[in-house]
């Protein structure tokens, strides 16, 4: 660890890419939009896919393996790290912004994707009755419910867990038929806890792949709001707030790939989430602040 730290030092201060970071593959719908709104902005993308999925882990094992690659994006360069990962902004990101912040580096910042979805949601509702598909991990952790709670208390707020939805996306199943029972026994789960719901939040990075067919079983008077976009706008907004922050972006446009798991098997499926040809490497160590190939 003390390498590590002693980059973090080093980098203190200094302009760097841009930070994102998912326990798998979802994160990169997320890094799409972050590319296509911030064309100029330099980007490090850290797949965790070796110790995914998070869904399922504890919140002490979710908050660990988080602050370990948050350590290493900030190693890496890194003064801004956006965690585009549900299950990390539920169970992770609280921790991280008020105890392990202040230590490390109290002006580097780490934001999340639940709270933007959050804040936004009054705006989509008509009825004020708002709906949820997310991990098993993100629902359990009642993240959603309690960021609703806070920022448009009259909502009415249902969450319903879809443990097959990541599988399907994972296995190159999304547009295969039988992708179809599984989407179709949500959405009736959802819509039977309240059949009011005129929103629904995709509260998982995956769950864009699956919109297609989400789409086909929704009814058409309630809307679906996908995070990628969202995410994207706030992160322009926060940027032109605090032009300190700005100021610490590196401009080149260019994206850089890693992945805790073998290369050429992320590569294949995220060239499915970014609509392109990319090429990662692997990271072997997140404790070291370089690429440590084995």
């Amino acid at each position: 660890m003390r390498l590590l730290a002693d980059a973090i030092r080093a980098t203190a201060g200094h302009p760097g890419p841009i930070g994102v970071f998912d326990s798998g593959y979802g994160g990169l719908t997320i890094l799409r939009e972050l590319r296509s709104a911030l064309p100029w902005a330099d980007f490090i993308y850290l797949g965790d896919n070796a110790r995914a999925p998070y869904g399922t882990r504890s919140f002490d094992l979710v908050y660990r393996f988080t602050l370990e690659a948050v350590r290493y994006l900030f190693a890496r360069g890194c003064q801004l790290v956006i965690l585009a990962c549900n299950t990390a902004s539920a169970k992770a990101l609280r921790n991280i912004q008020q105890h392990d912040l202040p230590q490390i580096d109290p002006d580097r910042r780490v934001l999340g994707v639940i709270r933007p979805t959050t804040e936004i949601i009054g705006k989509y509702t008509k009825n004020g009755h708002v709906g949820l598909f997310g991990t098993p991990g993100t629902v359990a952790s009642g993240s959603y419910d309690i960021e609703i709670a806070k920022l448009n208390p009259e909502i009415v707020f249902h969450s319903h867990a879809c443990p097959m939805w990541v599988p399907l996306v994972e296995n190159l199943e999304a547009d295969g038929p039988g992708a179809d029972y599984f989407i179709k026994k949500e959405i009736d789960g959802l819509l039977g806890l309240d059949s009011e719901i005129d929103t629904i939040i995709l509260g998982c990075t995956h769950y864009p792949l699956l919109y297609s067919k989400i789409r086909k079983y929704v009814p058409d008077n309630i809307r679906i709001l996908v995070q990628g976009e969202i995410v994207a706008a706030s992160l322009i907004d926060y940027l032109s707030r605090h032009p300190e922050m700005d100021r610490m972006v590196t401009r080149g446009g260019t994206l850089e790939l890693l992945t805790t798991e073998e290369p050429d098997k992320f590569s294949g499926l995220a060239s499915v989430f970014m609509g392109h040809d990319v090429c990662a490497e692997r990271i072997a160590d997140l404790t070291l602040p370089f690429p440590n190939i084995s």
